[in-house]
C-alpha cells in the first residue's frame, strides 16, 4: 500500500512508544479506547467536544474523523492521525496539522491517552516523538500546541519542554467562554533537547507527497 500511499508507512520510534500512521484497523482500536473514556465527563479538555458523543456514535464518528483527514491530505492542508503504541498495545493518539506548510512551515499538534494509560509519562514521550517528526522529518519551522488553561496535564508535558507561551485567547467551551493558551517552539530551541534515540520510519516519502523539502 505504501507504494501508491506512503502515509501507510509512516512510524516514530522511541525506546517507549512508537506513533503509526493510522490505518483502519489502528482507527478502529483508537475509537474503541476512546469510547473507554479519555477524560473525567465533567471537563472537557479538547476544542471540539467530540467525547460528549456516547456510544457508538462516538466510535463511528471517530472513524470518519481519520477517513476524512485521510481523503483530505494534500500538500495545501493535511492531518497526520498517527496511533500511539506501547508493546503494540494502543493507547493514544497524536496529530499533528498542517494548513500551506510549504509556505508557512508551522505545524500544529494535539492528542490524547486513554485514562488507564495516563499518569506513566507518556504524554511527554509522544510529544517529543512528535517534535522529532515535526522538525527533523519535516524540517518546520514553527510546532505549535494549545491547551485550555485548565489543562493540568497538557500543560505540565508542554512547560516542562522549551515552548514559549505566545497568547492567550477567549474561545467557546461547551458553548461557554473560556480562555485557550497557545505555545510554540522554534527549531533552536528544540535542538537542546533533540534525543538520538528516536528514529523516523518512511519519512522520505511522505515528504515529497507533501512537498516539504525546501
Amino acid at each position: 500500500m505504501a507504494d501508491v500511499w506512503p502515509p501507510a508507512d509512516l512510524q516514530v520510534v522511541t525506546p517507549r512508544l512508537g506513533l503509526r500512521y493510522v490505518d483502519d484497523e489502528l482507527g478502529t482500536a483508537l475509537a474503541t479506547l476512546a469510547a473507554k473514556g479519555i477524560h473525567d465527563p465533567a471537563v472537557m479538555p479538547f476544542t471540539e467536544p467530540w467525547t460528549d458523543v456516547p456510544s457508538p456514535a462516538l466510535e463511528r464518528n471517530a472513524l470518519q474523523f481519520y477517513w476524512r483527514n485521510r481523503a483530505e491530505l494534500s500538500p495545501a492542508r493535511w492531518n497526520l492521525d498517527l496511533a500511539v503504541l506501547v508493546e503494540d498495545k494502543v493507547v493514544g493518539m497524536c496529530s499533528v496539522h498542517a494548513e500551506d506548510f510549504p509556505n508557512n512551515r508551522r505545524l500544529t499538534t494535539g492528542s490524547w491517552l486513554g485514562l488507564a494509560h495516563q499518569g506513566r509519562g507518556l504524554g511527554k514521550e509522544l510529544r517529543q516523538a512528535a517534535l522529532h517528526l515535526i522538525f527533523a522529518g519535516f524540517d518546520a519551522d514553527l510546532a505549535v500546541t494549545r491547551a485550555w488553561h485548565d489543562n493540568a496535564a497538557s500543560l505540565a508535558v508542554t512547560r516542562s519542554l522549551p515552548y514559549t507561551e505566545t497568547v492567550r485567547t477567549r474561545e467557546l467551551r461547551r458553548d461557554r467562554p473560556d480562555t485557550m493558551v497557545g505555545f510554540a517552539m522554534t527549531p533552536g530551541r528544540w535542538a537542546t533537547i533533540r534525543r538520538d534515540d528516536i528514529r523516523l520510519v518512511g519519512i522520505e516519502a511522505v515528504r515529497r507527497l507533501l512537498e516539504t523539502q525546501r
